[in-house]
């Protein structure tokens, strides 16, 4: 996975202009947290001294919360009971701040799973529901209106308690594809006529097998009859998770599986498949690939498995963990936002902050040479890094002939840089005037006052430096040699 994709997950996770609806069946859960201390005198069983008790979201509940916590405006569809459980539910969800415009009060109870749990072991569980036989009209028309009002993607989580029924997936299907809106499932039963027309299934794998009646769990059958069912159904693709091994992707073209992150210690698998499709969902949104988003699925899954009992990720979790992959270069390419939090506590330690730029299209020794020197000049260097459509603005529409991602990440690599930042203009000046540098350094190859910045570094009481470049090296000649 590329290093900017960090960056950009940051900035489109933020996108104001994008929401999400989430239909499907909300439940509270209740845990109940204590140690088995010794065995009941009345009967063989154990006694649980409680310690305390917690309420979280679950099944479609925790869909939302899985995405609001990656910083999506999310709106949520389904249905509660007048209870007290419902109120708790309907509490939490508007501390995540989510919408209820399409929370509906049924006449049943809230679906409650209530755990007890001794240690970090789950003794049992019980279960409080009422299956649905079927939706009213009113309440179809209100989730329909919902969609009217232009989601950016719709989720559907389906936990087979009666509200998600062929009715309602038909309608949601028909309005989503009028309005070119992508919807994608977590499936359940063996009806997969009621997911016809669906952009994306997130199946497990006992779900897949149900779903493709394939009572002998043989691979290859299973790969077979989801190819056949995604071409059936007019499914786009179908993200089938495989715990620990990945998950499988069947698109029109291929069958690949995404490998699993490196797993932590495994806690609580309760809730993944949740965290699983509000990632993909996230990713889509955010126009990533196909493949990075089922990446960033595995990894979201894998930091929510470490907790006890069902914990949505949140959006700084996950851009730790994927910074965390890159190693010498976690956090240098930021955002401008974020750079500028950064040398605020730079510039209050008074440290030396070096600024120089470049197109760095296709890097070598003379650039990384005149890096090192320009970092043994400062305590902090920032690197601005034209982008792909500067590239082509200053030197044609041949150029570059590397793309913005992968020079970022190579600059990322060399230990002389502590930051990249990419730029759209034609020089960097602004970028320049926001940060204050105490040193602007380019090569000897300009004169000082042909240097972007010279007059303006004046003003703050810094410093134009001039770096010796290594004879005979250059981008342009070694482009003219391939040529």
């Amino acid at each position: 996975m590329e290093r900017i994709l960090i960056e950009k997950l940051k900035t489109k996770f933020t996108n104001k202009d994008q929401w999400c609806l989430v239909v499907g069946d909300l439940m509270l859960d209740r845990y109940i947290f204590g140690e088995i201390t010794r065995i009941s005198p009345e009967a063989p069983i154990p006694i649980l001294k409680k310690s305390n008790e917690q309420f979280r979201m679950g099944g479609a509940a925790n869909v939302a919360a899985n995405l609001s916590g990656l910083g999506i405006k999310t709106t949520i569809a389904g249905l509660i009971g007048k209870d007290i459980n419902g109120e708790n539910l309907t509490q939490l969800i508007r501390e995540k701040l989510i919408s209820t415009k399409g929370v509906i009060k049924s006449k049943g109870p809230t679906t409650t799973k209530t755990r007890i749990i001794s240690g970090q072991q789950q003794i049992i569980r019980i279960d409080e529901e009422e299956i649905l036989l079927s939706l009213d009209k009113n309440s179809i028309k209100k989730i329909l209106d919902l969609i009217k009002q232009r989601p950016s993607i719709i989720v559907i989580s389906d936990y087979a308690k009666g509200l998600i029924s062929l009715e309602l997936m038909k309608s949601i299907v028909k309005t989503a594809k009028k309005m070119k809106i992508p919807v994608i499932a977590d499936p359940k039963g063996n009806d997969l006529e009621k997911y016809k027309g669906v952009t994306a299934l997130t199946p497990n794998k006992n779900e897949a097998c149900t779903l493709t009646n394939n009572k002998d769990r043989n691979e290859l059958a299973l790969e077979k009859s989801l190819k056949k069912a995604r071409r059936e159904f007019d499914i786009e693709f179908i993200a089938m998770t495989q715990g620990d091994l990945g998950v499988k992707l069947i698109t029109e073209k291929k069958i690949q599986t995404i490998p699993a992150s490196k797993l932590k210690q495994v806690f609580d698998v309760s809730g993944a498949g949740d965290t699983i499709i509000a990632a993909i969902a996230v990713g889509m949104m955010a126009n990533l690939t196909l493949q990075d988003s089922l990446e960033i699925a595995n990894i979201a899954a894998g930091i929510v498995i470490s907790k006890v009992g069902t914990t949505p990720i949140e959006k700084h979790e996950l851009i730790n963990e994927l910074e965390d992959g890159f190693h010498g270069d976690k956090n240098k390419l930021i955002s401008e936002k974020d750079l500028l939090k950064k040398l605020s506590h730079h510039h209050i330690n008074k440290k030396k902050i070096g600024f120089t730029n470049g197109c760095f299209d296709i890097l070598h020794a003379g650039h990384v040479s005149y890096l090192e020197q320009a970092k043994n000049k400062v305590d902090f260097l920032i690197v601005g890094l034209n982008s792909d459509k500067s590239v082509r603005k200053l030197k044609g529409n041949n150029r570059p002939f590397i793309n913005e991602s992968d020079r970022a990440r190579v600059l990322c690599s060399l230990e002389a840089v502590d930051a990249v930042i990419i730029f759209d203009d034609d020089t960097p000046i602004n970028l320049i005037k926001k940060i204050k540098p105490y040193f602007l350094i380019k090569g000897n190859d300009y004169s000082i006052n042909q240097v972007v910045g010279h007059k303006e570094i004046k003003k703050w009481g810094g410093k134009v430096e001039l770096i010796p470049l290594l004879q005979g090296r250059s981008s342009s000649k070694i482009i003219k040699k391939i040529s």
